[in-house]
This record gives structure tokens, sequence and C-alpha cells, in this order.
């Protein structure tokens, strides 16, 4: 009797253990470990988040050649927000409630971002961010591989500060990420004795296209005999009318040079360059960074895109560091589980594509280099700049000083985004 009861005890359990591993199917193979994929598809910001999930999309079939991960095959689960920002939110939900994706790889704009982030914590879901952004932010389940303003928006200042430049015009979409960069940087100039008379601020809409009343406006802001630059934050589409029209009205870099925080190779591959040439961009990657790891990254889009023609970008390596540090994190935890997972990132160092590592620092922004290049006829960029060691992405501002008292660690036991170190509360600001 004991034998038997023992059999059937064993057997009951083996029973549960079944049903409580979804990672064996009844043919016998791994179920698949879901990833999503959240960009537009369509819409004003398909120019620059189309390739994001191309390049997600062979990261996951890399993987897969690789064994996948725990054993289990990687599934991409891709959703179009179409470039509106309340559907992110929609798409984001369907892919961690619907799809039940382990963790999720998408957005652009700020206002994308700011969108989805209460899915993400209602849901308790993981997202990686990889664009550029304005900082003031620092959320336990979102993970910001792309940079931060002092990895992006100072150390340009700076550059051009040390080229001689006075008198500032400080041009943007008109949405979450150019004004908060813009209240930065406005407040960084003062700080080095610009006059309020030498900042000149702009904002225009997404999809922006009649740029001539604003380019003339420029022109005639940098003729008062003062070395004169663009720090512009214009994002998606617009780009195309706006240095055309730079170009129509004759400004080149010699006379005002543009810095651009999101114009890359991506939106350079679609219009004239020749009278672009000599205009910055500033990143932390550029497909013409010479290393070892770019050049094998290169070959293998490529090769997956299947066209010669096709570039890389700054948001497809914050892409590429995000997703190996996720895999490593998972494999480390010995799982999938989103509180497991979060708690393995802190500390996870990968390859990035310049030749170095980056690490996921406690406030959930990694270590980058900062590079500025000047744009080349071919679309390309010579790096004239590049810090001569990583930078640690600052969640809330030096520059600002409502945000100078906060830091952030999400490590136990203090796990804040915003802990004033005056009051020594968690809670300092808005998260």
């Amino acid at each position: 009797m004991k034998t038997m009861r023992s059999m059937a005890l064993a057997m009951a359990g083996a029973a549960a253990l079944a049903l409580s591993a979804p990672a064996a199917m009844a043919d016998g193979h791994a179920e698949p470990i879901k990833v999503g994929i959240l960009h537009s598809l369509s819409g004003t910001m398909a120019i620059s988040e189309t390739t994001l999930k191309d390049v997600m999309l062979m990261l996951i079939e890399q993987q897969n050649e690789k064994g996948g991960v725990l054993g289990r095959p990687l599934e991409a689960v891709v959703v179009d927000p179409a470039s509106d920002w309340p559907l992110f939110a929609e798409k984001a939900r369907e892919l961690i409630e619907v799809n039940e994706v382990a963790a999720v790889f998408g957005a652009w704009t700020s206002v994308s971002r700011k969108s989805v982030l209460p899915v993400f914590e209602e849901l308790n879901s993981i997202l990686f961010y990889p664009v550029q952004y304005e900082g003031e932010e620092s959320q336990r389940n979102v993970f910001y591989t792309g940079a931060a303003p002092n990895q992006q928006a100072i150390p340009a200042v700076d550059y051009l500060m040390e080229q001689g430049t006075e008198r500032w015009v400080l041009a943007g979409t008109d949405y979450v990420y150019p004004r908060t960069t813009n209240k930065i940087l406005e407040q960084y100039l003062k700080d080095k004795g610009v006059a309020d008379e030498d900042i000149m601020i702009n904002y225009t809409p997404f999809g922006h296209s009649d740029w001539q009343t604003i380019v003339a406006d420029i022109k005639e802001f940098g003729a008062a005999g003062k070395k004169t630059a663009v720090v512009s934050t214009v994002n998606g589409d617009a780009n195309v009318p706006f240095y055309k029209e730079l170009g129509n009205q004759g400004i080149e870099a010699t006379d005002i040079p543009v810095v651009a925080f999101s114009v890359g190779e991506e939106e350079l591959a679609g219009i004239d360059t020749g009278p672009l040439v000599g205009h910055l961009a500033a990143w932390n990657y550029f497909m013409s960074a010479e290393s070892d790891a770019n050049e094998e990254f290169i070959d293998s889009w490529l090769e997956f895109i299947d066209d010669d023609a096709r570039v890389t970008n700054d948001p497809m390596e914050a892409h590429y560091i995000g997703f190996n540090m996720w895999v490593k994190a998972v494999e480390a935890a010995g799982t999938t589980d989103a509180d497991a997972v979060i708690d393995a990132l802190v500390g996870v160092a990968v390859p990035n594509l310049t030749g170095g590592l980056s690490a996921m620092m406690p406030n959930h922004h990694i270590t980058k280099p900062v590079l500025i290049g000047e744009i080349q006829d071919d679309g390309q960029f010579d790096i004239v700049f590049q810090t001569p060691g990583l930078v640690v992405g600052d969640a809330w501002s030096d520059h600002l000083p409502e945000s100078a008292k906060l830091i952030s660690d999400w490590r136990a036991p203090m796990s804040c985004g915003n802990f004033n170190v005056e009051t020594g509360q968690c809670g300092g600001a808005a998260e």
C-alpha cells in the first residue's frame, strides 16, 4: 500500500509539474519565449522606427541560431502603433496581456514612451527604450539604452563652444523630448555665461514641412556678428524639408553649423546630402565607427536585410546592447519572470559596437561613449570627436535645480527612481 501510495503521489506531482511548466509543449518541442516589438511601421515616425523592427528580427534570428534562451526559441511579436501616441499604450497592453511577451523593445518619441509607462508599471513587464531622450525619469520597468542629455546634448554644446560658438538656436519638434532637453540646455548655456538675447528657441509640429520663414529667422539671428549654431531636436520626417530649406537659403556648415540629435544614417539615406556636408550630429554610435564588433554587425545586417544600400544607426546599436543585456539577465536569473530579470539586469555588461563594454547601471541607464560626427556627401559621418571613456547616463539632470538633488537606484534597499538626497525621501519629483 505504501508503495502504491508513493507511486500515486509521484504521478500526481509529475502531472502538476507538467501543468505548471509551459516550457514543454505536447509535441516535445520547447515553447517559444515571446518578445514584443513596439515600433511605428506607418505614420510620421516610420522613417526612423521601421529599421528598429528589422534589427530586432535579426537579433532574435541570430539568438535562435545559437539555441535560443534557456533552451527555448524566441518568437517575435510585431505590432504597429502607427505613430499614434495613445495607440502605443493599447498595443503595449496587447503585447503583454494577449501575447504574453517576456519583454518589449520599442517606442521612439518620448510622448510614445510616456504613453506606455503606466501599462508596463501596472502589468509589471519590461520595456527596453533605445532612443536618446530628455532624462528626468527613472521607472523600474524601463531600461533606457539610448542617451540621456549628459550623454549627447551637453557634450555637443561643449564641443560647439570649443569651436567658438556664442549664439544658439534651439530648434525642436513640439513635444516632451525637445522641450525638456532645451530647458536643460538653456539653463546650461546661461550657467556658462550666455546672455538671453543670444539664445533663440523655436518649436514646430510633427511632420512640419514649411521651413522658409523659420530658416530665414535663423539666418537673420546668425547675422549679428557672433558665431552661431543650431542645436536641433527636430524629429522624424520634418528633418527632410528642414535641411532642404537650409540648402535653399545657402546656409552652409561653415556659416551656421547644425548639430542634430535625431538625424542619423537612416534619415540621411532618403535625401540629397550635398547641402548638408559639414553639419553635425551627436550620437553614441556611427556606422563609420572602426571596430571588429561593428564590422561584424554591419556584415550581419546587410546579409539579413539583403540590401547593400541599407545603413546602421545609433538606436539600432541601442537595441543590440539592450537585447544582449536581456538575454544575459534571463540566463543569469534562469527565468523570464519580470521581477527576477529586472534585478538581474543591473550590473550586466555587454559589448557595444564602438569597441568597448556598456554596463547597465542601478538607475536603469547604461554607460556609453559620446561621438560627434560630420555629415559626408555619401550620407555617412566622419567622427570628429569622441569622449576618451564611457559616460554614465544621468536619470536626473545636474543642471536643473529641482533635479540636481535627485538620484535613482533600483537596487534594494533603496529601490527608488527619484530619491531626494536633501529630504532623504523617495518621491522627490514626479517619475
